[in-house]
């Protein structure tokens, strides 16, 4: 294709986003506010465009592109890409299961602290590594756990935590991982709603063995679908890159062969001497690649994620003042010491309001306005769990008040100062009508 008429396609496309995107004007109780949504400009067209032209379609230079950028914005040594946040979960705790680890390797029966009232994701890796989730309660407001009460779940099989940040918000994660060094546990920070929050003047997923990231389009940047694991730790780099890549030992790159210039060289295992090291599989693993289509697509959105986060803060920060002094309702509050990038506004309808949950969200559906309830509540009393093997720490009393009485609506990039302004008095009203 001539360079001539590969401009000619771009500009093309960027006359498409042009009309296709022409921002109508919102009408309230028509427009949809939704809770959660990508926010995408003529950059993120062209970029998708430009990727498919090359004919981008498998993981390859553009994906490392964006890997490197990704570690270097949040501070990290290595990040892999993968094909969702629930496969860079499964990766990160898979991992941790590897040989290579020695006698610090987790196994089958060991026990991995998480809270119950969270997102599934979180807590699946657990269960399909084999080993058994500890679960403990959170603070209504942050809806985070504390460090006593993850200090108070450590038993004697325990050997990780893995916690996400709630709707953005940080636990207290300078401590938890103070807690998780001082008994030799590793620390799992799920920061998938969370990218761009800080904690300590620190961005969250800096603290543990791994942080774990989500590119769904609800969430801070989007690749479509897509997440990604990151630490600082090369050894573990290496064991996610092989277990994200079918379990191999090689690490050459799709199309690529010997790298190392010892590709007949190795005798690993039971295998005969010279076999080819590209066939050769280290680790039990899976096919978890993105492709370089999503990459493109994140290298543009990543250009724009403190743009992102201020949108965030900002929304949020309007929903606060604006039902600051609605009654009936406990407001979410930031961990002391953090500075979210919110994911959602969480509300929980207290005991001593003349109205339930079911009743307002009802009300704000019928004006269009887009809810979603606090992920999993208790994940314990849903179908899918009560036959698993797990074990509770104290009281989950908290994380029942969050299935019962809690939701969160959006804040997301997407939403105008308009739009939340009257997704605020649409609430001040309802409360008001219910005296």
């Amino acid at each position: 294709m001539s360079s001539d008429t590969r401009a000619l396609i771009l500009e093309s496309v960027r006359k498409f986003h042009q009309e296709a995107s022409q921002r109508t004007e919102f009408v309230p109780g028509v427009t949809p506010v939704w809770p959660s949504g990508a926010s995408l400009v003529e950059e993120d067209r062209v970029a998708l465009v430009e990727a498919a032209l090359d004919m981008r379609i498998a993981a390859g230079v553009t994906s490392r592109k964006f890997e490197r950028k990704f570690a270097r914005a949040l501070g990290l040594r290595k990040a892999h890409m993968t094909n969702s946040g629930s496969s860079a979960n499964l990766l990160a705790l898979s991992s941790l299961t590897s040989p290579q680890l020695g006698d610090r390797r987790l196994r089958p029966g060991d026990e991995v602290i998480t809270v119950a009232a969270g997102f599934p994701t979180t807590v699946n890796p657990i269960l399909q590594t084999g080993m058994v989730p500890v679960f403990v309660d959170v603070e209504l407001g942050t809806y985070n756990t504390t460090p006593d009460r993850i200090r108070d779940a450590i038993g004697p099989k325990t050997r990780a935590i893995m916690i996400a940040h709630a709707l953005g918000n940080p636990y207290e994660v300078e401590e938890v991982a103070a807690i998780a060094e001082e008994h030799g546990l590793f620390l799992i920070e799920d920061n998938c709603d969370a990218v761009g929050s800080t904690y300590r003047g620190r961005f969250t997923g800096t603290f543990g063995d791994f942080a774990t990231v989500s590119f769904y389009p609800a969430h801070h940047i989007t690749t479509g679908e897509g997440g990604c694991v990151l630490t600082d730790n090369l050894v573990l780099a290496r064991i996610v890159e092989s277990m994200r890549d079918w379990g191999r030992d090689c690490w050459c790159e799709p199309g690529e062969d010997d790298t190392c210039r010892k590709r007949y060289a190795y005798q690993l295992g039971d295998l005969p001497p010279r076999y080819d090291h590209k066939y050769t599989f280290s680790h039990v693993g899976y096919n978890l690649k993105a492709t370089d289509l999503q990459a493109a697509l994140g290298l543009s959105q990543l250009s724009r994620l403190e743009e992102f986060g201020a949108l965030r803060r900002r929304n949020w920060q309007r929903l606060h003042d604006g039902l600051a002094a609605t009654p009936g309702l406990l407001l979410p509050r930031a961990t002391p010491g953090s500075d979210p990038s919110w994911f959602g506004f969480a509300i929980t309808v207290l005991p001593e309001a003349p109205f339930d949950r079911y009743e307002l969200l009802r009300f704000l559906e019928s004006r269009k306005i887009g809810t979603r309830l606090l992920f999993a509540g208790n994940i314990t009393r849903h179908p899918g769990y009560l036959d698993q093997p797990f074990r509770v720490a104290g009281e989950l009393a908290n994380s029942d008040v969050v299935t019962e009485r809690t939701f969160w609506i959006g804040v997301y990039p997407g939403l105008t100062t308009e739009m939340v302004d009257y997704v605020a008095r649409s609430v001040r009203e309802f409360v008001a009508q219910r005296g």
